[in-house]
């Protein structure tokens, strides 16, 4: 996903003014959604290849759990689309307000949890009406060159998020009433270790496996454990580089990495200490046109095309292809 010095984080709740008050440790996340929802079967004639609007710049995407709707948000606009998998019709769900919409996740409330890129923003919106729920303004004066939050990851008790220019992930506490988060939640966590910035885009997807989260940086190629929660990171040891690395996919052992430019999915093993990984195998797709974040319906893979070597414009094409579930 695309889009030093960090100030410190100010968050409001759809027009509260309060400032966080973040509590001093978050606990370590206990689970994390399926990578795969409990799906009833595509038809067979469920297209592979669906067209988005015209214009319409994708970067995130979320699925329900019947597995039949896939959301997802234009990093140029803010605007955000269904799409019905069985059939490849798109309908508008929020409309473009100029907050980018980055990586996203979806609970089981139907809540949309939308990354906001360079904004400094993340929000929460309704998947049924497009109602903003919630508005949290993570850096106090973003810019372009100083933050890019970039994607997230839902765990039991927490929604998480990345920032591709700084060393810190956003932990957004996910409240046990079900209700919705507000400033009180909200917490900075610095990331320490073996983790160091760099030129370019750093950590950009991120997944969980219950107990810990992994991140991948994109202009290293690296890959990263990060112990909650002190947010000590360990690089991972892998055979192959993720270069452009995106959007990961954690299911069980097997991590799904989406990389950019090189057009490829990359399938690896994790072992069980979490910090050695073996390739299982490398897809390369005539379709993929620098595809960035990962969803999984049953047995495939949704991955929308960011086309970021294009200029975007009221006509380019933009595309969501799907592809068998490897590994």
């Amino acid at each position: 996903m695309r889009r030093a010095g960090l100030a410190l984080a100010l968050v409001f709740l759809a027009g509260c003014s309060a400032p966080a008050q973040p509590p001093a440790a978050p606990p370590a996340p206990t689970s994390t959604a399926p990578a795969s929802p409990t799906a009833v079967p595509l038809p067979d004639s469920a297209p592979d290849t669906i067209t988005l609007p015209p214009g319409f710049s994708p970067e995130g995407i979320a699925v329900s759990p019947a597995g039949d709707t896939a959301y997802l948000g234009n990093r140029e606009t803010g605007a955000i689309i269904r799409v019905d998998l069985a059939t490849g019709a798109t309908t508008p769900l929020v409309p473009a307000s100029g907050t980018p919409a980055q990586g996203m996740k979806l609970d089981d409330r139907g809540r949309l949890y939308v990354a906001g890129a360079d904004s400094g923003h993340a929000r929460i919106v309704d998947s049924r009406s497009g109602k903003q729920l919630a508005d949290f303004a993570l850096v106090a004066r973003p810019t372009e060159d100083n933050t890019l939050i970039n994607d997230g990851v839902l765990t039991s008790d927490a929604w998480w998020l990345t920032d591709s220019r700084n060393a810190v992930l956003y932990r957004i506490a996910l409240p046990a009433d079900g209700s919705v988060p507000t400033a009180r939640d909200v917490q900075v966590v610095k990331l320490g270790g073996d983790f160091a910035v760099s030129d370019g885009i750093n950590a950009n997807g991120i997944a969980s496996d219950g107990s810990s989260l992994y991140i991948v940086q994109s202009n290293t190629g690296k890959l990263f454990r990060v112990s909650v929660p002190d947010g000590r990171t360990t690089q991972v040891q892998l055979p192959v580089s993720l270069e452009d690395g995106d959007g990961l996919l954690l299911d069980g052992s097997t991590l799904y990495v989406a990389q950019n430019d090189p057009n490829t999915l990359t399938v690896l093993r994790l072992d069980p200490s979490g910090v050695r990984g073996s390739l299982v195998t490398r897809v390369k797709d005539a379709r993929f046109d620098k595809p960035t974040t990962i969803a999984a319906v049953g047995s495939r893979l949704y991955l929308p095309n960011a086309r970021f070597d294009v200029e975007p414009t009221a006509t380019t094409r933009y595309t969501l292809v799907s592809v068998p579930r490897p590994g």
